[in-house]
């Protein structure tokens, strides 16, 4: 059977309800008008549906699975497949088709106005988005494999509106019928909450769907082994570019029919993102009520960026987040020193924060506070057993712990933000006892793009498509295939304020499929660092990454590449980091013999100096960190200053 998703209705309702409120004349305004039944269109309410299905159902973008946080194991939420209407109120049936549609169960109302509901079908389904079987049957007819489902009146006990005796509430209760009882506070005219939210907290709403719980399968494996996924992701598409046409950034995008339309929306680029977004503009904005955090970028290259999440981003963001941090081997009972950089805007320690709040461990969120001391006492004292942060804060003060405690022990490390050196991990096994080091690829414009489980090494990372779907694209924008280096694209498939729609983020990478030692199979992101990482000079061309990994065997933890003229001659400054005290000739010597393109040799005219490579070597911690994000600004050009 062909799952159907809440989504796509939705998006259906969404269209009828701005066709209701712009034209007196819409086919849905016209039918409810003659049928006497103005009253019930206050139930296509998209956005009211929207927030009731996402909180009963523990996230449409979850959907169809719902993850424990204590387990990591899911449930699977399928419909009861089809259901019987009884038609003894028009808001009564049309509150049970529009949620049985939403579960993406098959409808059947028997009804002695047939002529009303087909109309009504037809209504929903002109804007074209796939929706369940529907049909009519006389009252009282047998239907088969039909499960009837009576849906309560809305009794508003006093004070309640007008229209308590209409075909959305009534006055008093029937015999024989189910009812949701409302008592209106004194001087209040009826329910406050829509009544999608009464509808998706009362018992007949269970009657919708069945659950099975999966035991011992993750999100990820779940998603990997899902047999309707072509589908899920196509419905993940539509409703994105659905909701991000609210945007006035947006608003001419086309609809598409899902994942193969994609690659035909244009590109979204850095100038465009800043240019529309608050403060600057709200190009960018939904309009709707304002939820939510806003975030800013640490700015280490230019102005920065803020973004905004929604409520229900963010709650997308902590539910996606927790089996992640599951996957880098933060268990329930793990004590963890949460050191990523936060306050100003700055979403590292924040977001991490909501998530571990979530999880059955302790934690300790010091953020760019933390010192060798607070380390020693907190593993000391209070047990804590992992460290979250970013290499270029972390790894010097924990040095510095290490040589005022030899003892000292951290069982795992998990890190984002900057890459960590294979010599620097093999320093936290050897030195720490540290048996499992993973990491997490982010940005604040779309939080996590991918992980790095301890099974994996170097720069592969899983993705999560149904959260940021990754793209990697030619210099023509257009799709590569696994395997060949491009540009990097992500679709936030599960934020809808400020969405981000085939955003360009700066980095180069290509993609793999593989089956993993650590049981996740699928897409695996080799990141190879930001495009603004290819250095220029002398008609050549040298990757920062590159450099950086010919730096391994002298255990640098961190490199800056600056390139700048002085006195007419192109030179590129190469400034260090490590644990050791290092010889800037003896770095140069190795560089050059590794890559000839770095060496003073030319072609011209031997008293001509037209390039110069300078290594300049500093112990940990000495290079100037952003103040915001504790980044170190990778590469610099100022030839253009």
């Amino acid at each position: 059977m062909t799952r159907h998703y809440p989504t796509d209705l939705l998006l259906a309702v969404g269209r009828v309800q701005r066709d209701l409120a712009a034209d007196a004349a819409s086919p849905v305004a016209r039918l409810l008008k003659e049928a006497d039944l103005l009253e019930i269109g206050s139930l296509l309410d998209a956005d009211a549906l929207a927030q009731a299905l996402d909180e009963a159902l523990g996230g449409l973008s979850q959907f169809p699975y719902r993850p424990l946080t204590d387990s990591g194991d899911v449930w699977e939420q399928t419909p009861v497949g089809h259901v019987l209407l009884d038609d003894t109120r028009a808001g009564n049936t049309l509150r049970g088709l529009l949620l049985a549609w939403a579960l993406g169960n098959a409808v059947t109302v028997r009804t002695s106005r047939p002529g009303l509901w087909h109309a009504v079908y037809d209504v929903l389904r002109e804007p074209g988005f796939p929706l369940p079987a529907a049909a009519t049957a006389e009252p009282g007819a047998e239907v088969e494999d039909g499960v009837p489902v009576a849906v309560p009146d809305l009794v508003v006990l006093a004070g309640g509106p007008a229209t308590a005796s209409g075909e959305l509430y009534a006055g008093s209760e029937r015999p024989g019928v189910p009812s949701v009882r409302i008592r209106p506070a004194s001087g209040a005219d009826g329910p406050q909450a829509p009544v999608a939210d009464i509808d998706c907290r009362s018992p007949w709403f269970r009657e919708l769907f069945t659950s099975v719980y999966l035991a011992g399968t993750s999100l990820d494996s779940a998603r990997h082994d899902d047999p309707d996924r072509a589908a899920r992701m196509d419905a993940r598409v539509r409703y994105l570019v659905g909701m991000a046409r609210r945007t006035p950034h947006y608003r001419d995008l086309p609809q598409v029919d899902g994942m193969a339309g994609l690659a035909a929306l244009p590109v979204l680029e850095k100038a465009a993102l800043e240019a529309g977004s608050l403060p600057r503009a709200h190009a960018m904005s939904s309009g709707d009520r304002p939820s939510g955090e806003v975030l800013r970028s640490g700015a280490s290259g230019g102005e920065p960026r803020y973004i905004v999440y929604s409520r229900t981003d963010w709650e997308n963001m902590v539910r996606e987040a927790i089996p992640l941090l599951r996957a880098l081997g933060i268990h329930n009972g793990d004590r963890v020193l949460n050191a990523l950089v936060g306050g100003g805007l700055y979403g590292g320690l924040m977001t991490t924060s909501s998530e571990l709040t979530r999880m059955q461990v302790e934690a300790f969120s010091a953020g760019q506070q933390v010192t060798a001391d607070l380390m020693l006492m907190l593993t000391r004292d209070f047990s804590v057993n992992v460290l979250l942060g970013q290499p270029a804060v972390v790894l010097p003060l924990l040095r510095e712990a290490r040589r005022r405690d030899p003892g000292l022990r951290l069982e795992k490390v998990v890190y984002g933000g900057t890459p960590m050196t294979e010599s620097d991990k093999q320093w936290l096994r050897d030195e720490l006892g540290t048996r499992s080091i993973t990491s997490i690829l982010a940005a604040n414009d779309g939080a996590q793009i991918g992980y790095q489980c301890d099974r994996l090494g170097g720069t592969l990372h899983h993705v999560n498509d149904d959260y940021n779907l990754v793209e990697v694209v030619g210099e023509d924008d257009r799709p590569l295939p696994d395997g060949e280096t491009g540009h990097l694209l992500i679709t936030s498939m599960q934020k809808f304020e400020g969405p981000l729609i085939r955003y360009r983020i700066g980095d180069m990478g290509r993609v793999h499929v593989r089956d993993c030692p650590c049981g996740v199979s699928g897409r695996v992101l080799e990141y190879l660092g930001r495009s603004d990482g290819l250095l220029k000079f002398k008609s050549a061309t040298v990757h920062y990454g590159d450099i950086l990994a010919a730096l391994e065997e002298f255990q640098v933890s961190q490199l800056q590449a600056e390139l700048t003229t002085r006195e007419g001659t192109e030179t590129l400054v190469l400034r260090t980091e490590s644990r050791d005290e290092l010889d800037p000739e003896v770095l140069r010597a190795s560089l050059t013999a590794a890559f000839p393109t770095l060496s003073d040799a030319h072609l011209y005219d031997d008293g001509l100096r037209l390039f110069e490579l300078v290594v300049e070597c500093h112990p940990e911690g000495a290079l100037e960190r952003n103040a915001v994000s504790g980044k170190i600004r990778t590469v610099i050009d100022r030839r253009l200053s």
